[in-house]
């Protein structure tokens, strides 16, 4: 993968996960610290981190850090199985945000290695890949 398409697939990356910030930002200013109440406490405990370990992402990522590819690949996965079991046992998600979710993760468990082997490469020799 060239060196433009590795720079697109992170900024995929990157904005995939701020809309997952987003999204959780909004939901606690508008909903409080209580806007997922009638969730599991587990649940809500990994909802309310995602605003904080998104962003997380996204700045490991901006870094070209190898653990900003690891912690994308985890949360996307945990992600997923925690929203999909929610939407199965409770009905209380959006179908539709699961699906752009569930395709968002293939994108990343897609483009996973090869961004691991870019960011494992010196920023300066990266540009002269093809």
């Amino acid at each position: 993968m060239s060196d433009r398409a590795l720079q697109v697939v992170r900024l995929v990356w990157v904005l995939g996960y701020l809309v997952g910030t987003t999204t959780h930002v909004v939901d606690l200013v508008l909903g409080g610290t209580e806007v997922y109440a009638s969730f599991p406490t587990t649940v809500r405990l990994f909802w309310v981190s995602l605003t904080v370990v998104d962003p997380l992402v996204v700045v490991l990522l901006l870094l070209r850090r190898r653990a900003g590819v690891v912690l994308g690949v985890v949360v996307i996965v945990v992600d997923v199985a925690v929203n999909g079991t929610v939407l199965a046992l409770t009905e209380g998600l959006s179908f539709a945000g699961l699906v752009n979710q569930t395709l968002f993760a293939v994108v990343v468990l897609a483009t996973a290695r090869p961004l691991w082997v870019w960011f494992g490469r010196p920023a300066h020799l990266a540009r002269y890949d093809s």
